[in-house]
């Protein structure tokens, strides 16, 4: 669904809500497991035992009032650090984070509540944590707890929640607190998708109220729907800051150079002469862009598949998934119009797919031989990629060009009007 960004808002022009200035974060990490180790290691030999982990180095940014911002980047690039910095939860080992105004932090499953207290209970006791005095707490107490879903087990100890009731019970107190700067972790993928939507449009509401808004998740067509703006981490350090689309593009091709360094790390197979192999795949388009396709192009994909011993009947499969996952496109080339003969030694096999129309994003494309009885012989995960431009008018997994008609008289007396 779409959501108002600040895109008639000059953001540049409202006050800065946090600013976050060469921050560093060091941890010490333990090489002695036991408490045993620990002691025999105490004093000046100990340093051999730990070592320095440094999760964020010399981070600078700033965040201003009505600004929607997502940090994204791999696990262990220091978006959680980098929340529990800004939420007040960690100090920086050097550097500075000035903010003003509330800030409420959903950040861990549980994060503020006690196993033995009620659900009652921890919504007083979380609430105060968060800023609130308990005649406040009172008097939205109604409203959190219907919010939550959960009344019939409010008066539960929390130790006999389930997953999703914790978090949609912190979630609840979190936006009842009136923030000023809601810091959102990828612990709303823990909720249900009932109450996913649910949170989305407490999110859009808090944006319309002018909020500030700090959100942390794995979903990239979260971020380009919801955000402003967003911040990409990598190993400690932003390495983009700025247009969403353009920061979760340098995301993606930094994936995808990850992805390819650990397949020239690996191992390679053990040689088996007896078996079939996909030798190479190779992604192209008719815009003769290396790896990029433009909605409307002809997409061709080529791959080279070998038998040392030959299969009189085969076939090759295709598979194109989006970055979650989602399988986009399938075919086999059972459905080809003619026969491709005998797989013997080294083949070709080219599959054009004209006119696509996907959406903008990462994909990925998986190849697969099979012998004559559709038993699968070879595979490659993943194999080749290609990335198609994200389009401002329009988002999902499909690419289609807009046209709009307005039909009836509005406030300046036109009766039709339709855009071309």
């Amino acid at each position: 669904m779409y959501t108002s960004k600040n895109e008639e808002t000059d953001v540049s022009a409202q006050p800065i809500v946090v600013e976050i200035s060469n921050v560093s974060k060091r941890f010490v990490v333990r090489k002695d497991n036991s408490l045993k180790e620990r002691l025999v290691t105490l004093g000046r030999a100990g340093r051999r035992h730990s070592e320095n982990f440094w999760a964020l180095r010399e981070v600078s940014a700033t965040i201003r009032a009505g600004e929607t911002v997502a940090l994204i980047g791999h696990n262990g690039s220091g978006k959680s650090t980098l929340l529990k910095l800004i939420g007040g939860i960690l100090a920086p080992s050097s550097g500075s984070i000035d903010g003003r105004g509330r800030v409420a932090a959903l950040l861990e499953l549980g994060a503020g509540f006690h196993p033995d207290l009620t659900g009652r209970e921890n919504v007083f006791l979380n609430a105060s944590v968060l800023g609130l005095s308990r005649e406040e707490t009172a008097s939205k107490f109604d409203s959190i707890v219907d919010f939550a879903g959960i009344g019939e087990f409010i008066d539960t100890q929390v130790k006999f929640y389930s997953s999703g009731m914790y978090v949609r019970l912190a979630f609840s107190v979190a936006v009842h607190t009136d923030p000023d700067v809601l810091i959102v972790d990828e612990v709303l993928a823990v909720g249900d998708e009932a109450f996913q939507r649910k949170c989305m449009d407490k999110i859009r509401a808090f944006q319309a109220e002018g909020r500030s808004i700090i959100l942390v998740t794995h979903s990239m067509s979260q971020v380009a729907e919801l955000c402003d703006r967003a911040i990409l981490l990598d190993h400690g350090k932003v390495i983009a800051d700025g247009d969403t689309n353009e920061a979760i593009a340098a995301f993606r091709e930094l994936l995808e150079d990850q992805r390819l360094e650990a397949l020239r790390e690996a191992p390679p197979a053990p040689e088996d002469s007896s078996h079939a192999q996909i030798v190479r795949t190779v992604v192209r388009s008719s815009g003769h862009r290396e790896n990029v396709v433009e909605p409307g192009d002809t997409l061709v994909i080529e791959t080279t598949v070998s038998h040392p011993t030959g299969m009189e009947q085969w076939l090759c499969a295709f598979q194109i998934d989006n970055e979650g996952g989602q399988v986009v496109f399938g075919t086999g080339s059972d459905h080809a119009t003619v026969d491709p003969g005998p797989l013997i030694g080294e083949r070709t096999v080219r599959l054009e797919l004209p006119d696509v129309r996907i959406g903008g994003g990462k994909y990925f494309v998986s190849v697969a031989l099979y012998d004559d009885v559709r038993r699968r012989v070879a595979v490659a995960q993943q194999t080749a990629s290609f990335t198609v431009p994200t389009r401002p008018d329009m988002w999902g997994i499909v690419s289609i060009p807009p046209t709009f008609a307005f039909i009836g008289a509005d406030s300046t007396g036109t009766v039709d009007g339709t855009d071309r």
